[in-house]
Formats: C-alpha cells, sequence, structure tokens
C-alpha cells in the first residue's frame, strides 16, 4: 500500500500546472507513515489524486514522478530512460561520430526528479540527488543495460557528494556494472578530453558548457587567452582549436590544472601555446596587468547555492566581472557565467551592469548564452534553467 500525502485545501493548483515538487508547507497530514525515499501518492484535500513520487526530508517534501496512477517498475524506469535516449538521438548526441559524451538523464527536464546521468563513451555515471532515486539506483542501472546492452562497458554510481546530508545513508561510489576502464579519451565536436569522474568535481565534466566553448573557438582566432576556473581546460582546448596566440588556464585546484595541462597535450602536443597556472583567479587577476588579454573567459563555481547567501554571491560576481573588465584589451571579448540556480538570468544580468558600470568601460552584449539542449527545462519547472552566460564586447 503506497503512503498517501494530503495537502492543504487551495494547495494543489501548482500539481495541476504539473510543476514536479510538492513543498512541505503545503501539506496538511500523511497517512501510511511514509519514509524518506518512499513511493508517496499526493492527494488533494477533496480526496483528488494528483500525483505520485518520492518522499524525502526538508523544504521539498516530495519530487513528483508521474501524475498518473501507474506502477512504478522497471518497465517504467526502461521506458522514462528510452525517452530521454530519444531526445539526445533526436539531438544528433547519442549516436554522434565526433562527441561521445553528453547527458543523458537532467531531472526534471527528463521527467526525473533528483537523477543526473552522464555518459562518457562506453561508461555510465549516474548521481543521485534524493533518497529516492539512490534506493532504485540497480533499476536505473538495469535500465540503462537494457538500452544500450554492449555499447556500454560500466556504469559508476558516484551519489555519495549529492544526496542529502541528513539522510543517514552510508553511501559510497561505486561501479554498478563493469569496472574503471582507465584513461579513455572522450570527444566533443572532435576535441579529444580525458575524465576523471571518480575524482572529478560533478560527474568529471562540465558538459553543460559544450556549446559555449565552441562559440569560445569562433571568438578565439590571433587572441591572447585567459581560462580562469579551468577545472580540466575545457574552454582552453577550443580556444587553441580556434587559433588563439596563447592560452593560460587558471585554477586553484593543482590536481585540475594538471589535467588541463594533459588535455591541452593531448589534442595539440607538447608545443601547444598554453599555460597551466594553479593559482586563486582573484589573485591573479589582481597582479595581471592591463591589456594583458584580449580574451577572457569567466566560469566561477556556484557562489550562491541557495537564497540565503544571495547577497553575498552577486558580491562576488561583480567583484570578479569588475576585475576582469578592468584588464581586458581595448576591443577585447569577456565570456562571463553563472552556474548558481538561485541567481536569476535578470540578477546576473544587472550584476554585470555594475560591473561595468565600476569599470567606466564601454561594453556591448553580443550573446546571451544558457546551459545545451541535452540539459533541457521542463516548461512547468522554470528553476531547471541554471546556466547563464554573456559575452561582452569591451571597448
Amino acid at each position: 500500500m503506497i503512503p498517501k500525502i494530503i495537502l492543504r485545501r487551495g494547495k494543489e493548483e501548482s500539481l495541476r500546472r504539473y510543476h514536479p515538487w510538492v513543498f512541505s508547507g503545503a501539506i496538511e497530514r500523511s497517512e501510511g507513515d511514509p519514509r524518506e525515499g518512499d513511493l508517496v501518492d499526493v492527494y488533494g484535500r477533496n480526496g483528488e489524486f494528483l500525483g505520485r513520487g518520492h518522499c524525502q526530508i526538508g523544504s521539498i517534501a516530495v519530487r513528483i514522478l508521474s501524475f498518473r496512477q501507474e506502477e512504478i517498475d522497471q518497465s517504467w524506469w526502461n521506458d522514462r530512460i528510452a525517452g530521454a535516449y530519444a531526445l539526445r538521438k533526436a539531438l544528433g548526441l547519442a549516436e554522434s561520430a565526433d562527441t561521445t559524451c553528453y547527458r543523458l538523464v537532467h531531472g526534471e527536464g527528463d521527467g526525473l526528479p533528483g537523477l543526473v546521468v552522464d555518459i562518457y563513451g562506453r561508461t555510465a555515471v549516474i548521481q543521485c540527488h534524493s533518497v529516492g532515486m539512490y534506493v532504485v539506483r540497480e533499476q536505473i542501472a538495469e535500465a540503462l543495460r537494457t538500452l544500450y546492452g554492449k555499447r556500454l562497458g560500466a556504469i559508476y554510481d558516484k551519489s555519495s557528494q549529492t544526496l542529502p546530508f541528513n539522510a543517514g545513508l552510508d553511501a559510497s561510489d561505486e561501479y554498478l556494472y563493469g569496472t574503471d576502464p582507465g584513461e579513455e579519451p572522450v570527444l566533443e565536436h572532435g576535441n579529444r578530453f580525458l575524465v576523471s569522474w571518480e575524482s572529478g568535481q560533478k560527474t568529471g565534466f562540465f558538459i553543460d558548457q559544450r556549446e559555449n566553448r565552441a562559440l569560445v573557438g569562433r571568438y578565439a582566432a590571433g587572441r591572447t587567452v585567459l581560462n580562469t576556473f579551468c577545472y580540466t581546460g575545457g574552454f582552453s582546448v577550443y580556444a587553441l582549436r580556434g587559433g588563439a596566440l596563447s592560452v593560460d588556464s587558471v585554477d586553484s585546484s593543482e590536481r585540475a590544472v594538471a589535467l588541463a595541462a594533459r588535455n591541452a597535450e593531448l589534442n595539440f602536443g607538447t608545443g601547444a601555446s598554453h599555460r597551466a597556472i594553479a593559482r586563486d583567479t582573484f589573485d591573479f587577476l589582481r597582479e595581471t596587468p592591463k591589456d594583458a588579454y584580449d580574451l577572457i573567459i569567466l566560469d566561477p563555481p556556484a557562489f550562491a547555492k541557495h537564497h540565503k547567501v544571495l547577497g553575498n554571491a552577486t558580491q562576488g560576481y561583480k567583484r570578479l566581472n569588475a576585475a576582469a573588465l578592468n584588464k581586458i584589451r581595448p576591443g577585447g571579448i569577456l565570456f562571463t557565467f553563472s552556474c548558481s540556480q538561485a541567481v536569476s538570468r535578470e540578477l546576473f544580468r544587472t550584476t554585470v551592469f555594475s560591473a561595468a558600470a565600476i569599470s567606466g568601460r564601454s561594453v556591448r552584449i553580443l550573446h546571451q548564452l544558457t546551459q545545451p539542449a541535452d540539459h533541457p527545462i521542463n516548461i512547468y519547472h522554470p528553476e531547471g534553467e541554471y546556466l547563464k552566460g554573456l559575452v561582452l564586447y569591451v571597448e
């Protein structure tokens, strides 16, 4: 018997509009003693069935998997993940010859809230952001094996750092299928990258910047490039491919810049005009002479994980962008990003405007950027739009 969640009067409207979250404040009572991770059915006070999803402890109390009373069994998982694959195939990603890494499942964007699955060649990397997804990870793995067959050599579960801290799970990262395939470069628009999903950030590579990296490549010819918060050098490789005169990759992590150096060498050999620098970006910019670069990339980690720190985050973005605008050469191009979900597109743009005013430079917007199509946004869940970017021309 599936436990029931009954909502307060008037709290049904968001689910009737297919928003996939139920907030704790909307709940009047529960029946059947649901535990975190359990499947629950959500009802209005009048007895109307509204949705079926995973129960969790926190401000988001239920993540809806289906707005129908249907069995959430292995067949359901197979169908839902096959649907996600069909979209990636339609995008030209799932069976591409020159791009072998892409996002297969993007949480709410694919009707699977709390789940991320990234594909790196013959390896699928799973990240569960909810206990409900974690307890059915074997079913998710089975759905992946059914879908890919022999094309899939390994499935790695990397959920230990993304599960709720209060879940009380003794989760450890592990292979659910297959073993570590060793260093097998993946392809992205023909560029080769080594990806460390076991020790790297997120699932190992920032797949969401794929199309924005390609845009950097189109602007890089004949320019001196600074790639800050470079991680493993994705933007740097594209800049070099696009004909940059030189590229400096800066990150506070020595491990990250070492892999950035290896990725540059993997694509261009030891003679590439590339420096990998382990340094704090704010310190590096402070000490950089003016006019040293005419293309700068700012792709920092999320400064705001939640709204409580939004003020500090916007100050951080303002300082960072003002520093870059003060140092870039006239006629330079600035790529600047925020991946903080709590920072809206409007707030990010206003913050960058403030930085431009502080710098006193003449600045024009060339492009407004977002996440790629394999990170789809559920039209009923606008919170899924998290990546914001601007390309600026600085005089």
